[in-house]
């Protein structure tokens, strides 16, 4: 019951990754507010989560489209309305965008993903931050993936708002040092959802044979769990993630539930975040310029 009492805004909450969120949250003993763009969906998993809340707890949903600030003004006037204790938001709603080569795709599709995976996380966080200021502390958990740190052809779109996803995670964290608002990104790994069944759909032709491989891979169970995504979000929305921020965190590859045993490392050093990679780092000496 690490967030009992604690309310969470969760976007993309109407399938895959968002559910697990926000049943895990409500495990935890948090109420969500659960958003999504379809509103049959949003429910289904409403009240599927709602036969397991305690008393106290609440389950609310909204539908918006995190492309247009009115509506995500709404949700947020909405949720705190319903939860004045509203302190978390998680950032997961997402799109893959157009699957193929850059010169090949749908530009008005290309854009649209830039907007649903980086401005409708960034507007998110802008409508939220007043609330999170006035509680004097909060969590942003932001959602990224393998795009924000390994190039992903056939798929630029993902991969560029992925990861400026990562940056303005990492740029917003330092912007809120000593607010008590922590911001973080995480990594889920390789997950089989709709996501995954759209870049199998698109053949690998357009995806890649490689990567399309890949992806079958995860269709047929190679993927990482959902719940692993799910239970590192609760993880740094609890009180086990004061002191991290400005980080992405593979829920697959990283210990990141012994973080609190390196919270001196995390403040002195780069880990997890995203640099550039200089000769000297590969054991290169190529000379002053």
């Amino acid at each position: 019951m690490m967030l009992r009492d604690r309310a969470a805004l969760i976007t993309g909450a109407g399938q895959g990754l968002g559910a697990a969120i926000a049943a895990r949250f409500v495990a935890e003993g948090a109420s969500v507010m659960l958003c999504a763009r379809g509103a049959a969906r949003l429910e289904a998993v409403a009240a599927a989560l709602r036969r397991h809340c305690r008393p106290g707890q609440q389950v609310l949903t909204g539908v918006a489209d995190l492309t247009q600030p009115p509506q995500v003004d709404a949700l947020v006037a909405a949720a705190l309305a319903a939860f004045p204790q509203l302190d978390i938001l998680v950032n997961n709603a997402g799109i893959a965008g157009p699957i193929g080569p850059l010169e090949e795709t749908d530009w008005l599709a290309w854009v649209a993903a830039v907007n649903v995976n980086l401005l409708g996380t960034v507007y998110a966080c802008r409508a939220l931050l007043p609330q999170l200021k006035r509680r004097g502390g909060g969590r942003i958990i932001n959602l990224s993936g393998g795009g924000a740190t390994s190039p992903m052809p056939r798929l630029t779109a993902y991969a560029a708002s992925k990861a400026a996803v990562v940056r303005f995670t990492e740029s917003l964290a330092l912007e809120l040092a000593g607010s008590g608002i922590t911001v973080n990104a995480i990594a889920p790994g390789a997950l089989a959802t709709t996501m995954t069944e759209e870049m199998l759909a698109a053949g690998p032709e357009r995806a890649g044979a490689g990567f399309h491989a890949r992806m079958q891979a995860v269709h047929q169970g190679a993927g990482t769990p959902l719940e692993r995504g799910a239970a590192l979000a609760a993880f740094l929305a609890s009180a086990e993630g004061d002191g991290i921020s400005g980080r992405l965190i593979s829920a697959a590859w990283d210990p990141w539930p012994r973080l609190r045993q390196h919270l001196q490392a995390l403040r002195e050093t780069d880990i997890y975040t995203l640099r550039r990679i200089v000769p000297a780092d590969r054991g290169q000496d190529w000379g002053e310029p």
